[in-house]
């Protein structure tokens, strides 16, 4: 199963989120789910480093099944609007995948 975890400010904004497991529904190289999560967490970051112009704190793990992003702490106010909404837009999209294959992605927020 793949867990998510997004991780919110006081003011509710997200300000990282970490992935990790394996949605394990196909076999490898053909599991869709965990192409859907991949490409929705993979195409945000890569959003949020080309239209906010950051480099956030990224983790791949070494093994694979493993993500953690982390905006900076020291963003201008209208970079980090645009960071977080990019980061809301990711999800929204994962809640979406959850919703029709929850059997194997869970959402959590800290």
């Amino acid at each position: 199963m793949i867990r998510v975890t997004i991780y919110r400010r006081s003011n509710k904004n997200v300000f990282a989120f970490e992935l990790s497991g394996h949605a394990e529904s196909g076999p490898a190289g053909h599991d869709l789910v965990c192409a859907a999560v991949s490409a929705v967490s993979f195409g945000s970051v890569n959003a949020v480093i080309k239209l906010c112009e950051i480099e956030p704190i990224i983790d791949q793990g070494g093994e694979g099944g493993y993500l953690y992003v982390e905006l900076p702490d020291d963003l201008v106010s209208n970079t980090l609007t645009r960071a977080t909404t990019l980061l809301e837009g990711m999800v929204v999209s994962l809640e979406t995948i959850a919703r029709d294959y929850g059997q194997y992605i869970t959402i959590s927020e800290k």
